[in-house]
């Protein structure tokens, strides 16, 4: 009698637990069913806003277009719009050559096309005479500045920091000068010859914030440059998004303090003492983008001696094209060359 007892007992309980464990499955399966449901309506109601849209736009009526086709084809328009821009501006670029000129938009304004390089002459203190020279031979001055500007495309601008004794008689004489032929960039920075390197850094970050160019070149103050000749060759590298044009060279990193060329992290640079490959100090040119580039990580770009070297190293790690051109080459002066040392 005991035992059926606690027999029962025991198959009660087991009622008990799984009517328990059944009503908790079909709440569960319940509210399951309620998220589920809920989900499907709200895909359903982007769905149907999505196709509402694109009819709205498109003007088709009614369709049956999935939303991820919806999606390629407002993608796609999009990209025929900016590819016809593009085809349009390389149309205009190849019929003008380097030249950049005024175009008219549809509301009959008059606005300005994008400089095709922007120039920076490093000089610094005691040097007017070499300006004097370089405004004379290709550079301008006044109008003539302005014109090379409207006309070539063509932006330059002699770059120059400021006295350690600020507001002195030298600062002083290069705002004099400034004010006369206004064809500086005056840096926020130290003049001095260890200071070159930053010096070209600032130059390439500041040009690029201040005017939207195809390319920018750094030119050293005691070099002439053939303007027509280096417009038809930047022209032939537009199609190139990231390039690097300059007289390519790969020196001996020097490690003793005592030389002229010495270089404080030459242990950087392996055993065999070798700088990698980079342009020519004299003068190179990089494209808008590398400009950019630079200007927007100024203060993680480091720099090294020479101002070549460090802005050679600053494309090491990018995808960039490395042109080895010949008329970069200043110390040979031969027809067709852009640049020759004076």
């Amino acid at each position: 009698m005991m035992q059926s007892k606690g027999s029962n007992s025991k198959v009660s309980n087991m009622v008990f637990r799984t009517r328990i464990s059944s009503l908790l499955i079909s709440m569960f399966a319940i509210f399951a069913s309620f998220y589920v449901a809920g989900r499907l309506w709200q895909d359903a109601q982007n769905r149907a806003y999505l196709i509402k849209e694109l009819d709205r736009v498109t003007g088709l009526g009614q369709s049956a277009i999935s939303v991820d086709d919806t999606l390629k084809i407002i993608a796609c328009r999009e990209q025929h719009k900016t590819l016809s821009a593009l085809e349009m501006d390389l149309a205009i670029a190849r019929q003008e050559g380097f030249t950049s000129k005024r175009s008219s938009d549809t509301s009959g304004a008059v606005s300005k096309r994008k400089p095709l390089v922007v120039i920076g002459v490093l000089t610094r203190f005691g040097r007017k005479n070499n300006r004097d020279a370089i405004r004379k031979a290709w550079m301008g001055s006044g109008e003539t500045l302005k014109k090379m500007e409207k006309e070539k495309g063509v932006v330059s601008r002699f770059v120059i920091g400021r006295s350690a004794d600020r507001e002195d008689n030298l600062d002083r004489s290069i705002d004099d000068e400034n004010r006369q032929t206004n064809d500086f960039i005056i840096l926020d920075q130290v003049e001095a010859p260890g200071e070159l390197p930053k010096k070209v850094k600032m130059f390439f970050a500041l040009a690029a914030d201040k005017w939207d160019a195809d390319f920018y070149a750094k030119v050293n103050d005691d070099v002439y440059v053939n303007i027509d000749a280096l417009g038809a060759t930047l022209s032939s590298h537009l199609d190139k998004p990231r390039v690097y044009i300059g007289c390519m060279k790969s020196g001996l990193v020097f490690s003793e303090p005592s030389h002229k060329w010495y270089e404080p992290d030459w242990w950087k640079f392996g055993d065999k003492k070798s700088y990698f490959r980079h342009a020519s100090g004299e003068m190179y040119v990089i494209s808008g983008a590398l400009a950019k580039f630079i200007s927007i990580n100024r203060s993680l770009l480091r720099t090294y001696a020479h101002d070549d070297v460090s802005a050679g190293s600053w494309f090491i790690g990018l995808d960039v094209k490395h042109v080895d051109e010949g008329k970069f080459c200043c110390s040979s002066w031969s027809t067709g060359a852009i640049c020759s040392g004076v």
